[in-house]
């Protein structure tokens, strides 16, 4: 039997609301969630919510009519969030699992409308409606606090690396990017004998190929390499597992790289996008290592920018529980689109 989680009841819906489905679809779960709206409310409301293992079903509209099914709804529309980009009619991602095709979901799902956002584009969205509860900081700029809007970083690894950018404004919006294909800058010492096991000379290595799960995973095997010792484990929760624990050299040593790097590309992105709104770091395998990246060089690598380093004190930057996030996001992202277009009627 398909593995899911769940809320498993629908929240009852006061006066006159459309009922829409929001997902978040990776390369490994697909999160659903049954929003009421109405226009000009403010938060979306969420009535159902499940999360389904995507290896358990063969494709994604199989996953929405099981959801459909467990509570006996119809709904005409969807907002899809989904890891990689659309490109003439296709989600173009080589860690989903099935293809993503709106035109077909349409169809097969008999669904009115199908709307596609890159799933941190979703995510960007969705710091809107962060819970103060899920949100822990790891550089807080005591000092020089503005309360101005300004732009805000979603930075995640997970099977991939995704990146995106919430601008200000009445409604925010959000630049999607493939940020996470940038050129890996590994420091001269053991970084760039790390990097020396990864590729070839000449080579580009994009932050992707680290600072993911898959990554984490590829830089453990080339620490064992380099030391001469066998890789004792095959999947990345083990390896941070055995790293937080401080039960292994080669799970500690691998992580510490992970944390550096995942700094000093955040440190990056502040500076690109001057994001004084702050840099939120998501990703389902972060929630297991958050303490460790507090005591690691992530903070001290976010900040060495040089000359830049008095800019980098002013951004903040926390780490999210995204669980909902990217379905929050996406609902929202319908819901500003469609107050609009009500709006230009």
């Amino acid at each position: 039997m398909p593995h899911t989680t769940s809320s498993a009841f629908v929240k009852p819906v006061p006066g006159k609301h459309e009922v829409f489905l929001a997902a978040d679809v990776g390369g490994t779960h697909a999160r659903i969630g049954l929003i009421a709206f109405q226009p000009g409310q403010a938060v979306p409301s969420t009535l159902a919510y499940r999360v389904y293992k995507c290896a358990d079903f063969a494709s994604f509209d199989a996953i929405v009519h099981a959801f459909c099914a467990a509570f006996s709804v119809t709904p005409q529309r969807l907002a899809l969030a989904c890891a990689g980009f659309l490109h003439e009619g296709v989600v173009v991602n080589n860690n989903l699992r099935w293809p993503i095709v709106p035109a077909e979901l349409k169809k097969a799902l008999a669904l009115s409308e199908v709307k596609v956002l890159n799933d941190f584009e979703a995510l960007a969205y969705g710091t809107a409606y962060l819970d103060p509860a899920g949100v822990t900081t790891l550089h807080d700029p005591r000092r020089n606090k503005s309360t101005e809007p300004a732009p805000v970083v979603v930075v995640g690894p997970g099977t991939g690396l995704g990146v995106a950018v919430r601008l200000p404004g009445t409604p925010p919006q959000v630049l999607a990017t493939e940020a996470g294909h940038i050129q890996l800058a590994a420091r001269v010492g053991r970084e760039q004998a790390v990097l020396g096991e990864l590729v070839p000379p000449d080579t580009h290595i994009p932050y992707d190929s680290v600072l993911s799960g898959p990554g984490l995973l590829r830089v453990y095997q080339a620490v064992c390499r380099l030391d001469g010792v066998q890789a004792q484990w095959q999947e990345p929760a083990s390896i941070t597992a055995a790293a937080c624990a401080g039960a292994n050299a080669q799970a500690v040593e691998t992580l510490q790289l992970f944390c550096g790097w995942l700094g000093s590309f955040a440190g990056d992105l502040a500076m690109l996008y001057g994001a004084t709104g702050g840099i939120y770091v998501a990703g389902g395998f972060l929630s297991s290592m958050t303490d460790f990246m507090a005591k690691s060089s992530f903070v001290s690598r976010f900040l060495d920018k040089g000359v830049m380093r008095p800019f980098q004190q002013t951004v903040p930057v926390y780490v999210v529980d995204h669980a909902r996030l990217g379905v929050i996001g996406a609902a929202s992202w319908l819901m500003n689109h469609a107050t609009q277009r009500s709006l230009q009627d």
